[in-house]
């Protein structure tokens, strides 16, 4: 986990960090419009949304890892290089205003570890939360 952890320092905020998303996902697509306002509100954030559960000409070059990518939250940098997970929150959130915060309480020892383990244990239960949103939304 170190090792992601210096990874997210290196990123250059100056350079556009895309924020691969599953729109097909309720939840997703609440998370990722609450982001996307905040992105929009501040011009050099540099993150641009890619919904990879459509099939436009946008993610069309993501359609060979489609089901890995729609697995886990992805961002990728414009090298191609990826990050999932933690990693990948915490590099959104360098980004956004109200959610600094968060990305400064990951550099603690140990921290990113423990959000890593926490977005696992999510992801165990994210279909049965999907079913009820999708329910409640209908």
């Amino acid at each position: 986990m170190n090792q992601s952890h210096s990874q997210t320092k290196g990123i250059n905020k100056s350079e556009t960090l895309k924020v691969l998303y599953d729109g097909a996902c309720p939840m997703c697509r609440t998370e990722i419009a609450h982001a996307q306002g905040l992105a929009n509100k501040t011009p050099t954030s540099g993150l641009l949304f890619v919904d990879i559960s459509s099939n436009d000409s946008e993610s069309a070059c993501y359609q060979n890892d489609k089901e890995h990518l729609l697995a886990r939250f992805h961002v990728e940098r414009m090298d191609g290089s990826r990050m999932d997970g933690a990693e990948a929150f915490v590099a959104m959130w360098e980004r956004l205003p109200g959610w600094r915060w968060l990305a400064k309480f990951s550099k603690i020892p140990g921290m990113l570890f423990l959000m890593e383990l926490a977005y696992r244990g999510f992801l165990k239960i994210r279909p049965s939360i999907q079913s009820v949103v999708r329910w409640l939304t209908k």
